[in-house]
C-alpha cells in the first residue's frame, strides 16, 4: 500500500518526487523502490524525520508502537504531520505513544502531535480506491488539504470524523471482498449457462465496474438506477425479485456490520 500511494502521488504530481524521501529495513526493498521512482532513500528513520514534513506510516500495527518509539527522538511536533494507514490504530494511542516517547508528561497542553489517520483500500493499489481521513484538532486546514492530495493521488479521498472509522472498514476498507464474490458467483452463473470462465469474469467485472461508475458520475439514487434498468415484467425485475427473496439486501448489510463490530474489537 506504501508503494501504491507513492507511486499514485508521483503521477498526480510529476516532478515531486525529489522531494520525496524514504526509508525500510529491508534495504534491497527500498534501494528498489527508490530507483524505480526516483525518490531519495534513506539510511535510518532519523534522517528520514529530518527531511520529512509530512511522514506517512506505511507499516503494519503490530509494529507501529516500536515505529513511533524510533522517531519520537527525532521529531519536531510543532512542524512535523504523521500520518497513519495502519488499522485499528487511533489517534488518541498514536498522541500518547509520542508523548510518553518524547518523555512529556501526561496532560501536557504545550505537546502538540499532528496526526491524521487513514483507511484507504485495496483498489488504491490501481489508482481506483476510496480513502478516509481523519485528523486531530492540531492539523489545519492547509494542512489536512496537502495530506488529502496525496490520497486523491490513489483515487478518492473523504474527510468523516473518527467514530467513523469502524464503518469505514465495513463500507469501504472490507467491501472490495464482498464485490469480488459478487462477480465470482455472476460468472459462476454465467458459466452454468454456458459461457467460458475468462468472458464470464469480463462480463461480470465490467458490468460491476460500469454501474458503480454511473452511481458516481450522475449521482442519481441507486435505487432510482436500478429501477431505470427494470422494465416492467421484464427478466432485470425477475432477477431482483430472486435477490430479495435470498436476502441479498440483508446479508450484505450484515456484512458491512460485522466487519464494522470486528474492526472496533481489534481498535487501540
Amino acid at each position: 500500500m506504501g508503494t501504491a500511494i507513492l507511486e499514485g502521488y508521483i503521477m498526480a504530481n510529476p516532478g515531486s518526487e525529489k522531494a520525496i524521501f524514504a526509508y525500510d529495513r529491508d534495504r534491497e526493498r527500498l534501494k528498489s523502490v527508490s530507483e524505480k521512482a526516483g525518490i531519495q532513500p534513506c539510511d535510518s528513520i532519523a534522517t528520514l524525520v529530518e527531511k520529512s514534513d509530512i511522514l506517512l506510516l506505511a507499516v503494519k500495527p503490530d509494529t507501529f508502537g516500536k515505529v513511533l518509539h524510533e522517531i519520537a527522538p527525532a521529531m519536531d511536533w510543532e512542524k512535523k504531520i504523521i500520518v497513519s494507514i495502519a488499522a485499528g490504530i487511533t489517534l488518541n494511542y498514536i498522541v500518547e505513544q509520542c508523548r510518553e516517547n518524547s518523555g512529556v508528561a501526561s496532560g501536557e497542553e504545550n505537546f502538540r502531535c499532528k496526526v491524521v489517520r487513514v483507511m484507504p483500500n485495496t483498489p488504491a493499489l490501481i489508482g481506483k480506491g476510496m480513502s478516509a481521513l481523519t485528523r486531530n484538532a492540531w492539523v489545519s486546514d492547509e494542512e489536512m488539504e496537502v495530506v488529502m492530495r496525496i490520497f486523491r493521488g490513489i483515487g478518492k479521498a473523504e474527510q468523516v470524523d473518527e467514530k467513523l472509522m469502524d464503518c469505514v472498514v465495513g463500507v469501504s476498507g472490507s467491501s472490495p471482498a464482498y464485490v469480488y464474490i459478487f462477480i465470482e458467483a455472476m460468472a459462476d452463473g454465467a458459466v452454468a449457462l454456458g459461457m467460458n470462465r475468462k468472458q464470464a469474469y469480463a462480463f461480470a467485472a465490467q458490468a460491476v465496474a460500469g454501474s458503480a461508475e454511473m452511481v458516481l458520475q450522475t449521482g442519481l439514487h441507486p435505487g432510482e438506477l436500478k429501477d431505470r434498468v427494470c422494465s416492467p415484467g421484464g427478466a432485470t425485475i425477475e432477477a431482483v425479485e430472486a435477490l430479495e427473496q435470498n436476502g441479498f439486501r440483508s446479508a450484505v448489510i450484515d456484512a458491512v456490520r460485522a466487519a464494522a463490530e470486528k474492526s472496533a474489537q481489534m481498535t487501540k
